[in-house]
């Protein structure tokens, strides 16, 4: 993924407002990510941990999503796997929300996907992160990245209200 600049990010938003976007807390170092290595970029909210953020490019031009965690009672740590990078974690595994764009967004409606709490999938594909809960798979590394990024697709087309659905 190529370095995106403040001014990208923010103008890239699908499903807030232009003043939201203005006023979310984009992370502080943009220019220390490892965007080589990146095919997504996602963070949280140090104000607002229940929201995170989310972008990337498609098509040649950056797209990004708002997200909130889901609210739910209390919950025991347990394996789940991630829909965009399918890596098997216990319990760093969140729903994550998106209101969807436009007119059915400001409705109140959204999709969710169970996505890594810490939105790394770009690191975890390419084994430059771990989770202590390794599964084997026969893809290679470009073809786990390659599923990822369509997975990405499905979930930013959906948010874009076109459907699409998750590969597995």
């Amino acid at each position: 993924m190529r370095e995106l600049t403040d001014p990208e990010i923010r103008a890239a938003f699908l499903n807030c407002s232009k003043g939201e976007a203005k006023r979310l807390n984009l992370p502080r170092e943009l220019a220390d990510q490892p965007w080589p290595e990146l095919d997504f970029l996602g963070w949280r909210d140090p104000q607002a941990p229940d929201r995170a953020y989310l972008v990337t490019e498609l098509d040649g031009r950056p797209q990004a999503v708002v997200l909130r965690s889901s609210s739910g009672a209390s919950w025991q740590p347990r394996r789940s796997i991630c829909s965009l990078c399918v890596t098997t974690h216990t319990g760093g595994v969140s729903l994550l929300v998106a209101p969807l764009a436009g007119p059915a967004g400001r409705q109140g409606n959204s999709v969710g996907a169970y996505m890594c709490s810490d939105l790394a999938c770009s690191l975890y594909v390419r084994g430059l992160r771990e989770t202590g809960n390794k599964i084997h798979e026969s893809l290679t590394t470009e073809e786990r990245i390659e599923r990822m990024r369509g997975n990405l697709a499905a979930f930013l087309a959906k948010v874009r209200g076109e459907g699409g659905g998750v590969q597995d």
